[in-house]
């Protein structure tokens, strides 16, 4: 393939990212997946993706600075380069927020915020080095609206979309497009079971909150609906999605892509509108246009 790209993505043993990797390895890009313990948890996630044609399989444990580290400085070291990153890895749930502890909310954004940023810093010079590369960020429709019992995860995903906004403009001069993909709720089984680990429920302490607590069983029973009648969201669809950015030229990438065939018009139009504003903001206090 002769436009073959050097690609990073976090996350890969299992839900959209083991999608993105396979899928984007069958277009003949050369994959990184990586994922942490490869020895351990994950020994058979990443044995199966050993097996697969144009993927390497690299541990690499986006909270920790060590390991981003030694995982990068390897890929450019066999590659030279690194065309894509795809920051993938991340976890949520619902739950009461009086009932998250301090370190629930830590590990929260140690994930979804502070591990896409680690990742990012560490292969950004080799982009600029490069003049190009392209960033992926995997945030939610949950990072642009909220509702009751998604606040430490909706919160997450709403700061992780203001870097990677931030770094569109940031970045734009040195040939690197920052973008971001917006999932819908999707019936991904590690979805589910990280809405289990970030799920802590203080049943005494639920009693007082009203008709609100419906929102979790409704949430819950929309994705089992969506299943049983066979309308529910296909993950493929986010492999897809990214592939297609991958693909789009430099400069012509949209800033988001939503992906969920039920919300994409809704949401569609509150992303064009906030780009404007934004466009409105920027030539008028920084007489810049980008």
């Amino acid at each position: 393939m002769s436009n073959s790209k050097v690609i990073l993505i976090t996350g890969t043993s299992s839900g959209f990212g083991n999608l993105m990797a396979k899928t984007l390895a069958a277009k003949g890009h050369h994959v990184y997946a990586t994922m942490r313990n490869t020895e351990g948890k994950n020994f058979d996630a990443a044995n199966q993706m050993r097996d697969l044609q144009n993927i390497e399989v690299i541990d690499l444990d986006v909270s920790k600075d060590k390991s981003v580290k030694k995982a990068v400085k390897a890929i450019i070291k066999e590659k030279g380069r690194i065309d894509v990153l795809v920051n993938n890895a991340g976890g949520g749930g619902i739950g009461l927020t009086e009932s998250y502890s301090i370190e629930d909310v830590k590990h929260q954004f140690e994930v979804n915020v502070f591990g896409v940023f680690r990742v990012t810093k560490a292969v950004l010079p080799q982009m600029r080095e490069q003049k190009e590369g392209l960033i992926v960020n995997i945030s939610s429709l949950l990072g642009r609206f909220t509702a009751p019992y998604f606040s430490i995860y909706a919160s997450s995903k709403f700061a992780l979309e203001g870097m990677a906004e931030t770094w569109r403009y940031e970045f734009a001069n040195i040939g690197v497009d920052s973008v971001i993909v917006e999932p819908g709720a999707f019936p991904t089984t590690s979805f589910s079971e990280n809405m289990d680990n970030f799920s802590p429920q203080t049943q005494e302490a639920a009693k007082a909150y009203g008709n609100t607590l419906e929102v979790p069983k409704k949430f819950e029973s929309m994705l089992e609906e969506s299943v049983k009648s066979g309308d529910y969201l296909k993950p493929q669809a986010v492999a897809d999605a990214v592939a297609k950015l991958i693909e789009t030229p430099h400069g012509k990438r949209p800033l988001r892509t939503v992906v969920d065939k039920h919300l994409t018009e809704t949401f569609d139009k509150l992303n064009e509108h906030s780009e404007a504003v934004q466009q409105e903001l920027m030539k008028a206090m920084f007489q810049m246009e980008i």
